[in-house]
């Protein structure tokens, strides 16, 4: 993807084993399910762009670029700051922070 195809960037940290998270490293390119709170039942795939390194082991925290499958749905709902869970089928695998929104349709009017 290019960089202009992503919609943010964010801090990632995905749970350890332990915790519930993947028995396996994620590599850059992986499109798990995001969901925000203040959108409880409703889903979108969000493409994870990592940051300087190709994978991510269970347990870690990368920066990484995102690009959302529903960019019209989440129009001006956004902010710098928001929290994000993100999962694999059901297994809730990590949660999220935006640090940076570069489509500024999306930022919270």
């Amino acid at each position: 993807m290019r960089t202009s195809d992503f919609h943010f960037r964010a801090k990632l940290d995905y749970f350890s084993t332990e915790e519930g998270g993947r028995t396996h490293p994620a590599n850059s390119g992986i499109r798990p399910t995001i969901r925000f709170p203040f959108e409880p039942t409703y889903y979108t795939s969000g493409h994870q762009e990592f940051i300087g390194r190709d994978s991510v082991k269970p347990g870690e925290t990368i920066i990484a670029d995102i690009a959302i499958l529903s960019f019209d749905h989440f129009k001006g709902k956004l902010s710098v700051g928001d929290t994000f869970e993100f999962s694999e089928g059901s297994q809730h695998t990590g949660n999220g922070q935006i640090l940076e929104i570069y489509q500024k349709a999306l930022l919270k009017t």
